[in-house]
């Protein structure tokens, strides 16, 4: 699936953007959502892509979810060409491919934490039904909730929903993790915790796009994209990595 992929000082080109423009008709104007965006995210990369309530970042969001397609351009997806795919193939590829986080969980109320986790490898035929509940567990305890598993969502924390959307990301074992404001709705502390979890998933090779409007979350990533108003403005190495360990070890103890 994935023979055009390119590789680069050893490591696999996961998402490739050429020339990627969207427009939207509103009435009878035309809006340029993303105007010529290009860039390139290689394996083991964690990219913060930032920009202010306007400037294409959820319009981006989208197209790189597979849950929208550019109108000209192209982009393709661990090696696999996305724009001229049908709804269904798209929504396969991204159940695959793609593991997504979002900024008010996306949990289902009433389901525990082992069931919501299961839910992506529901569309996958290969999984038997133990073989889902094994899979779960892993990515729970991999997110430090093995004494979780069948909590429900209003027996837990904002910080533990966002953990069980982050192992429902992580089952599938997806090709690139796409995180949507992810510590959004979070306390600092809390936010800090989830941000020491993206840091050791990153360590442990996984690919990361971040998306936010938090300019503090770019020196905790290694590279971060920069939009205004439907383009990159700039594309930057991080070579000072902070490390959200000694900062949640620095918050003082009244915001326990």
């Amino acid at each position: 699936m994935a023979e055009n992929v390119n590789m680069e000082n050893g490591r696999r080109e996961i998402i490739r953007l050429e020339n990627i423009t969207r427009d939207f008709h509103v009435g009878e104007e035309v809006v340029h959502a993303l105007r010529g965006v290009s860039f390139t995210i290689y394996e083991g990369e964690f990219v913060t892509i930032m920009g202010t309530s306007g400037s294409g970042k959820s319009t981006l969001l989208n197209t790189l979810g597979c849950l929208d397609t550019p109108t000209k351009g192209e982009y393709y997806l661990d090696g696999v060409s996305v724009r001229t795919m049908g709804k269904n193939a798209r929504a396969t590829l991204r159940n695959r491919k793609i593991g997504f986080v979002f900024q008010n969980y996306n949990l289902l109320p009433k389901t525990t934490a082992v069931e919501n986790v299961e839910l992506p490898l529901m569309y996958n035929p290969s999984y038997s039904a133990a073989a889902r509940r094994q899979k779960a567990t892993e990515a729970l305890i991999a997110v430090g909730l093995g004494d979780r598993l069948n909590h429900k969502s209003n027996q837990m924390s904002g910080g533990q929903m966002q953990r069980v959307a982050i192992a429902r990301a992580l089952v599938n074992d997806p090709a690139v993790i796409l995180a949507d404001e992810a510590t959004g709705n979070l306390d600092t502390r809390t936010s800090f915790e989830i941000l020491v979890l993206f840091q050791r998933l990153h360590t442990e090779g996984r690919t990361i796009i971040f998306v936010t409007h938090n300019p503090e979350i770019a020196e905790y990533s290694s590279r971060n994209i920069r939009l205004r108003d439907g383009r990159v403005i700039s594309d930057t190495h991080n070579d000072m990595i902070l490390s959200a360990q000694e900062a949640l070890a620095a918050l003082p103890k009244s915001e326990d």
